[in-house]
């Protein structure tokens, strides 16, 4: 037989059990967050057809989008989903008889993009969507903000700020500019580098685009304006005041600042920032993103209003805003900060139940159901009993299992069974019928 290296592909990963007891953890408490919040789960396939995902995130994410082959050349082509969100539009028109709305929905699942893997992004991750269908009003923008900063918040980050801003208003501050339609898209690219490039690498790039040098100075001060607050809004209105689409982008934004105010979310935790764009292309309205004070990881959360992309599915479309956590690089800076609660462990084993020798094993066996029926996650040890209890011991202490229970001949004439527990060596004897309680105790 031909020898094969073992190797995950490209950008992908394995997770052995320590790494996915944190993961877990992690999405244990997004998933908390979501359901205290009143979103609802629901799940879609990996592989959408082709033709449900193309078109709709703009030419440089659909360059990313895994297309999936299989053996019937018959079949309509599929394709690997790019986020959840497009598949919830999708899901929406398809089941929509079924849905009441406003349709309170979260996701959490692997999606995939051909992507450079780097630290914190990777070619199959996780996304943890929070979605709201059939509300047009800020307040359900505004939930939005206010979950993710619990979320955050629970998990133990303290510096962090939700950027915002509005697709509207950047069309108003492009047409005030004297960018052209056509050029808006080459506008949107360009500014949502600002963070990776600065203002004089974007003010570069626009210019390389052919945009006149006085449209790029216009635009560049827009861009720019400073402010605290609703400050930042005023001192654009001035300026752009009798452009229809910024008006309606400013008075979402303000009627957003409102509803934040309502959900108890402080000023300090968000700020508007016209430089944000966000890259897909079906963004209608508000958009936001959170980025930790003082890292460059990028936004470990982002989203905005989609008004009109479950209308490419049906006939008429419905008022659409979500946001999706960056779980993968939450997980990464928690993992570089040892942000994890002591209670996570490296296993989830409570208890190891050692085999005396081979006329023990039935009573162990026993015992272990015994545990397990009492609520203690058990392992009781399957491989040769000729190998001695100090191995055993080993065996637990490798995997950082933190009691060891033993039944050997004397235990059993007594019905009793010696526990110990393995981080200071307290070692005790109990009534087989206590075992469970005392294994609570010593857990603490």
């Amino acid at each position: 037989m031909v020898q094969i290296q073992a190797r995950t592909a490209k950008g992908m990963r394995d997770f052995l059990p320590p790494d996915m007891l944190k993961r877990e953890y992690v999405i244990r408490v997004v998933e908390e967050v979501f359901q205290l919040y009143g979103f609802e789960p629901i799940q879609t396939p990996i592989l959408e057809n082709t033709e449900t995902l193309l078109g709709k995130y703009g030419e440089e994410a659909e360059g990313l989008i895994y297309s999936a082959k299989h053996g019937r050349q018959d079949e309509a082509g599929v394709a690997m989903r790019y986020d959840l969100t497009v598949p919830l539009a999708r899901l929406v028109a398809q089941y929509e008889n079924d849905i009441n709305l406003p349709f309170k929905r979260y996701h959490i699942a692997p999606v995939f993009r051909g992507e450079r893997p780097q630290r914190g992004r990777f070619r199959e991750f996780y996304q943890c969507d929070a979605d709201i269908v059939g509300v047009s009003g800020m307040s359900a923008d505004a939930e939005l903000i206010s979950l993710a900063i619990m979320v955050l918040r629970r998990l133990g980050f303290e510096a962090f700020t939700v950027k915002i801003n509005n697709r509207k208003l950047l069309t108003g501050m492009g047409q005030y500019a004297g960018v052209s339609d056509d050029q808006l898209s080459d506008l949107y690219r360009s500014v949502d580098k600002f963070d990776k490039v600065g203002a004089d690498g974007v003010q570069k790039e626009l210019l390389e685009r052919g945009l006149a040098e006085d449209v790029v100075e216009r635009m560049m001060t827009l861009l720019q304006a400073g402010g605290k607050g609703t400050e930042t809004l005023d001192n654009v209105e001035d300026v752009l005041g009798d452009f229809e689409i910024a008006k309606e982008g400013l008075d979402e934004l303000r009627a957003m600042a409102h509803n934040l105010e309502m959900l108890d979310v402080p000023s300090e935790n968000y700020a508007f920032d016209f430089t944000m764009v966000r890259g897909l292309g079906y963004y209608t309205g508000p958009i936001f993103e959170t980025v930790l004070d003082g890292d460059s990881i990028g936004s470990i959360s982002g989203g905005g209003r989609y008004d009109e992309l479950i209308g490419i599915f049906r006939k008429e479309s419905l008022p659409t805003t979500g946001i999706s956590l960056g779980i993968e690089r939450i997980i990464t800076l928690m993992d570089e900060k040892d942000m994890y609660p002591d209670s996570i462990g490296k296993t989830v084993v409570q208890v190891l139940v050692t085999v005396f020798n081979d006329e023990m094993r039935d009573e162990a066996a026993k015992l272990a159901m015994r545990l397990r029926k009492a609520g203690i996650r058990a392992e009781l040890y399957m491989t040769d009993s000729r190998l001695k209890l100090g191995k055993q011991f080993g065996h637990a202490d490798k995997k950082s299992i933190p009691i060891v229970a033993v039944m050997g001949p004397d235990e059993a004439a007594n019905d009793e069974v010696s526990l110990k527990r393995l981080s200071n060596g307290e070692e005790v004897k109990v009534k087989r019928g206590e075992a469970a309680d005392k294994v609570r105790e010593l857990l603490g």
